[in-house]
């Protein structure tokens, strides 16, 4: 009797239309898909007014936790707005590391006051000792005589930055 293969939910990039972010978010919910969209909230003035506004961390794309399957990648693509799922020039899909989605629910979570930051590929990986952001990890850097933990989303080739202490973080 063969035994049937079940295929393990991994987190995916999704490329979506431009602006369109927050809609695609909700039209994948509603078809049952976990979906991430990373957002924060940034103070914006007018004239007349000031408003807390929100926007996506990493414009024009969101993440998906779904198997590899053909019926769960077809479902994703057929959402209205939805341009393509991120993967390598053979064709395959690539999925994100567990630990990289963790740490960035984490930091957008902790309503923090995180900037997008350009990735990087060299430097200390460190995670943060204590506190709530406890177990998060990144690469610390130092812009203008302070110390960031940069969080850097591979497949995205894209990251986020916060200040932090550079003694509350330790080596990995």
């Amino acid at each position: 009797m063969a035994q049937a293969v079940t295929l393990e939910h991994k987190w995916y990039a999704a490329y979506v239309r431009s602006r369109h972010e927050f809609q695609v978010f909700g039209r994948l919910n509603k078809k049952g898909v976990e979906a991430f969209l990373p957002t924060v909230e940034r103070l914006r003035k007018w004239k007349d007014r000031k408003k807390l506004v929100t926007f996506t961390l990493f414009p024009g794309y969101l993440f998906i936790r779904i198997t590899e399957k053909p019926q769960d990648i077809l479902n994703v693509l057929k959402v209205k707005g939805v341009v393509r799922i991120l993967g390598s020039a053979s064709g395959g899909y690539d999925p994100i590391p567990d630990e990289q989605i963790i740490s960035l629910k984490k930091l957008v979570e902790s309503k923090e006051s995180i900037n997008p930051y350009p990735y990087l590929s060299k430097g200390q990986l460190v995670r943060i000792r204590h506190g709530p952001l406890s177990g998060v990890e990144g690469m610390l850097i130092e812009k203008l005589g302070q110390h960031m933990l940069v969080l850097s989303v591979d497949i995205l080739r894209q990251g986020v930055a916060l200040k932090i202490d550079a003694s509350e973080v330790e080596k990995i």
